[in-house]
């Protein structure tokens, strides 16, 4: 199962981007997230063209949550993607990189008074807000500086996605967005169209992430619609922005087998068509907000091979220099992965292994993967590790973070620097009185 510019060399050594990912490791150290610049370009590319196809007026708005530094951020300026930032710290991130606050949304169920002042301060294109008390708290603000934030309200369209419990959004019981299957989101709709300090460009919803089922993209647009056709008529208000937010998901397996960009593309250009036909609504701009289906296959993480355990009659337990703090995936919501052994990607993978970090915990990264005969000091790497990696990667035992690096045409450079001992320390303070 490889991605992008992935290929096994002459050598049996895993390549990406042409370079020898053993080189890599051997160059920069391991754990080590390696990311594919051709195939994060390619996918930006896809989505982009995709949806002008069938929609001339979309816009596609990368989710820098799956993945946030400088470098990515100047990549998705460069490929004409608008940026989705969710905290001070990536719209802080975005803003460091060049890129053009006029094309970046800010989300948050809960922005701080310094967020939102952050954002009017910058200028960015949209403010998606997500209560009544932000939104009253928003128009203030705007109000005192003479000024209009533009803003969209994030909306609850009442679908349940088949995805992992912890990744749904869509749902009445979510603690994003106002309901309308409560009132909630009339109610913001109404109150923003009558507060001075906001203006009320468009509605957003997102129902959840990893999805394979392309149709609850499809009731999504429908129900969205349909809402926004009963605040024209109730309020006599016409919104001509709709955000259907993100969620696509990607292979992690072999057996995952996600649709395409191009068949979202189709299922949410048709149902747009039918729903506003159907409502007698014109064509909204359609916003969408692709993260791990943009980034999550471009990436993958080098580990050096540590302790093999062989305990009979149960398994192999391999151990790599990294884990949980690196990749929190499977603990969190026992995310599946696949790997090979980088130096012997050629060889038959005839060893079924438990692949395991080293921290104080049962640290499991792959509950069982079959690998070529591994060794200690082996070079294993673990696929579509691009989205919620780095961006959730933590200092747990007191783990320096991986460096990253964006390989392209055989050449490597760090986009992030591996964390040093030095670094772990550096916001620790020793009070006076312990000295």
């Amino acid at each position: 199962m490889l991605f992008g510019t992935q290929q096994i060399g002459d050598d049996g050594h895993l390549e990406v981007g042409g370079c020898d990912t053993v080189e890599l490791a051997n160059e920069f150290g391991t754990p080590l997230y390696v990311v594919d610049e051709v195939h994060l370009r390619q996918q930006c590319q896809q989505y982009r063209q995709s949806f002008a196809e069938r929609l001339p007026a979309a816009t596609i708005c990368f989710a820098s949550k799956a993945l946030t530094t400088t470098a990515i951020c100047r990549i998705m300026d460069q490929e004409s993607l608008s940026l989705e930032v969710s905290s001070a710290g990536e719209l802080y991130t975005a803003i460091q990189a060049g890129f053009p606050p006029e094309r970046i949304l800010l989300h948050g169920n809960f922005k701080l008074d310094q967020e939102l002042q952050m954002a009017l301060d910058v200028g960015v294109a949209r403010v998606i807000v997500d209560s009544l008390s932000e939104l009253h708290r928003l128009a203030e603000m705007g109000r005192s500086a003479g000024t209009q934030a533009d803003i969209c309200l994030r909306v609850v369209p009442g679908i349940k996605p088949q995805t992992h419990s912890y990744v749904q959004t869509g749902q009445i019981d979510t603690k994003f967005g106002l309901h309308i299957g409560t009132g909630a989101a009339a109610e913001g709709v109404r109150t923003a169209t009558e507060l001075p300090g906001v203006a009320l460009r468009g509605l957003h919803c997102h129902i959840g992430s990893q999805m394979f089922e392309l149709d609850s993209f499809a009731r999504a647009a429908d129900i969205m619609i349909e809402f926004m056709a009963q605040m024209r008529d109730e309020f006599g208000v016409t919104l001509d922005e709709l955000n259907l937010g993100g969620g696509l998901g990607i292979a992690y397996t072999s057996e995952d087998a996600p649709p395409d960009i191009a068949e979202l593309a189709d299922v949410i250009a048709e149902a747009v068509q039918q729903a506003t036909d159907k409502y007698n609504y014109p064509v909204p701009e359609i916003v969408l907000e692709p993260g791990r289906s943009i980034v999550g296959t471009a990436g993958l993480t080098l580990y050096t091979v540590g302790p093999v355990k062989e305990i009979p009659g149960v398994r192999t337990y391999v151990a790599v220099d990294g884990g949980l703090s690196d990749n929190p995936r499977p603990a969190l919501y026992g995310a599946e992965y696949t790997a090979v052994v980088a130096n012997r990607a050629n060889q038959a993978r005839t060893m079924p292994v438990r692949l395991v970090g080293r921290h104080c915990e049962s640290d499991t990264l792959i509950e069982e993967v079959a690998l070529a005969p591994v060794q200690e000091g082996d070079i294993v790497a673990v696929f579509s590790t691009g989205a919620y990696h780095y961006s959730m990667a933590s200092n747990y035992n007191r783990f320096p973070r991986p460096a990253m690096v964006l390989v392209r045409d055989g050449q490597a450079d760090v986009i992030v620097r591996r964390e040093s001992l030095d670094d772990l320390v550096r916001q620790d303070v020793m009070p006076e009185r312990l000295r």
